[in-house]
């Protein structure tokens, strides 16, 4: 029996694949558990639509990507502080803080999870920020920290 895989399964298939498998296999154990559904046309047509709605949505996801990281390119985001002896913080800028910076300046909703920030910035001055908006599109932002 011909049925597409709904989920992974180890050592059986993987999700939106089609497998051929034993008729007591799909009916007794796949089916009812709904790892998988019978691959008769309604269902491969469901299959192929689902497909073609996905690849739209990545394609829309790139291209708004694409089109932030293109406003963002020379923008630079400047952060007041309260700040110490020799340039330093009284506290911290997270990614947190990077994110609403962006957000409150360019106008672009930018997400604290996808500014790139190994370490909090602890000083004043100029510091290079990666913003990674999808999986293939990355933009370096320029944050300034000034004294408040």
């Amino acid at each position: 029996m011909k049925v597409i895989m709904l989920e992974d399964v180890r050592g059986v298939g993987k999700k939106g694949q089609i497998i051929d498998t034993a008729d007591g296999h799909a009916r007794n154990f796949l089916i009812p558990k709904k790892f998988a559904m019978e691959a008769n046309k309604a269902n491969m047509n469901a299959l192929e639509a689902k497909k073609k709605d996905a690849a739209s949505k990545l394609r829309h996801d790139y291209d708004h990507a694409m089109e932030v990281a293109e406003r963002l390119k020379d923008e630079k985001v400047v952060i007041p502080m309260k700040i110490g002896e020799n340039s330093k913080l009284f506290g911290s800028v997270t990614n947190k803080e990077i994110a609403a910076a962006l957000t409150s300046q360019t106008g672009l909703e930018v997400d604290r999870k996808k500014v790139m920030l190994e370490d909090p910035i602890k000083t004043a001055g100029e510091t290079q920020v990666e913003v990674k908006l999808h999986s293939e599109v990355t933009v370096t932002v320029t944050v300034q920290i000034v004294s408040a």
